[in-house]
C-alpha cells in the first residue's frame, strides 16, 4: 500500500487530523519557508503523534550538526535532504553516522535533472525523493508544481524506495501512483486553502491514496 506524507505541517489541530486521515510520514521544514517550524515547536505538537507515524525533519543544506540538534530536539526519525550536500552529511552519510542515530534519510532531487540518473545511482540515502525544481522564490520544495513526470518516464533505475512529491493533490495523485508505483506520496501545497492546511483535503487526499491501493490489491 502506498505511504502518504502530509508535508509543511505547522499547527497541532493539522497535525492531528494527518494522523486521524491515516497519514504515515509527517514533514516539518527546518529551513527558509512559509512553513518554518522550530524543533522545539514540532515537539510540542507532535507529543501525542504515535511512534508508527514517523516524523519528518526537512532541511536544505545543513550540517550534520543541525541535523543532530533537530534530532534531539524534536525527536525526528526521518531527515529529507534537499540542495547540495554538505562536506559534514556527506562524512556522515560514508561512515554510518545516521544509522548510529536510527535516523532514516529521504535524498530529495530534481526529477527534471538531466543527470537524475547518475545522481540516484550515487545516493547513500535510505530514500530518494523526486520533486519538481526550485522556483524563483528560492524555497526547495513545497511549490505547488508538479515536474514533468515523462522525463523520468522509468528510465531513471531507482533501487531504492520512492517518494514522489511535486504538485501532487487530489485530483492527481491516483495519477501519479499509477505512473511511478512509489513507496509514498509527498504533499503539501495540495492539501492547502489559501495557504494554510486545510484538514477536510488533508482527509481526502489520504482516503484517494488508500482507495486506489485498496482497489489494486482486490483486482490483483
Amino acid at each position: 500500500m502506498t505511504k502518504v506524507k502530509i508535508c509543511g505541517l505547522t499547527q497541532a489541530r493539522h497535525v492531528e487530523a494527518a494522523v486521524a486521515a491515516g497519514a504515515d510520514y509527517l514533514g516539518f521544514v527546518f529551513a527558509k519557508s512559509r512553513r518554518l517550524i522550530t524543533p522545539a515547536s514540532v515537539k510540542e505538537i507532535t507529543h501525542h503523534v504515535p511512534q508508527t507515524v514517523h516524523k519528518v525533519g526537512v532541511f536544505v543544506q545543513p550540517t550534520f550538526a543541525e541535523i543532530k540538534a533537530a534530532y534531539v530536539s524534536a525527536g525526528i526519525s526521518h531527515v529529507q535532504l534537499h540542495g547540495q550536500l554538505t562536506d559534514s552529511v556527506q562524512q556522515a552519510l560514508t561512515e554510518g553516522a545516521f544509522q548510529q542515530l536510527q535516523l532514516s534519510v529521504i535524498h530529495a532531487f530534481n526529477g527534471e535533472s538531466p543527470d537524475l540518473h547518475k545522481e540516484l545511482a550515487g545516493s547513500k540515502a535510505d530514500f530518494v525523493l523526486l520533486d519538481a525544481p526550485a522556483d524563483t522564490t528560492g524555497y526547495a520544495g513545497g511549490n505547488g508544481r508538479a515536474f514533468n513526470w515523462s522525463v523520468v518516464a522509468k528510465k531513471a533505475q531507482i533501487d531504492k524506495p520512492l517518494f514522489i512529491a511535486g504538485g501532487l493533490h487530489q485530483g492527481n495523485v491516483q495519477q501519479a501512483i499509477q505512473y511511478f508505483s512509489p513507496f509514498a506520496v509527498d504533499v503539501s501545497s495540495g492539501v492547502e486553502t489559501n495557504g494554510e492546511k486545510d484538514a477536510k483535503k488533508i482527509t481526502t487526499f489520504i482516503r484517494k491514496v488508500k482507495e486506489l491501493s485498496v482497489n489494486e490489491t482486490t483486482n490483483k
